[in-house]
């Protein structure tokens, strides 16, 4: 089973509809200075569905070359970093936000964790 589909499963949302894109460095860093402010390239951003419309998507936009700078960092394979960053960012789709407060924080990153440790 995949990764998403472990989340997902896991959260009790295997219906959701979840688009995952691959973009360059640029790429993400226009995302990011147009929906956070935030003018540099980051690793993954997350996009929560807005209504309860059928063909709505959620999105998950990872930077793979950025994440390959963070693997080298953490010395994870390059598919385990990427995987750890779409847990992240689906975990965010669905709802979980580490910038609320810190009892969020330690939730997300607890569930996140789990489900990293499962793959």
């Amino acid at each position: 089973m995949g990764v998403a589909k472990k989340v997902l499963k896991g959260e009790h949302r295997e219906r959701e509809n979840l688009s995952i894109a691959f973009v360059v460095p640029a790429e993400i860093q226009k995302l990011n200075k147009k929906y956070r402010h935030k003018d540099k390239p980051t690793d993954v951003l997350a996009f929560e569905k807005v209504s309860d419309f059928k063909d709505e998507y959620a999105e998950v936009i990872i930077c793979p070359e950025y994440i390959r700078e963070q693997a080298k960092e953490s010395k994870l394979p390059l598919k385990k970093e990427l995987a750890f960053r779409l847990i992240h960012g689906i975990l965010h789709v669905l709802g979980y936000d580490h910038e609320r407060s810190a009892a969020e924080e330690k939730r997300m990153f607890e569930r996140q964790e789990y489900y990293f440790s499962k793959i």
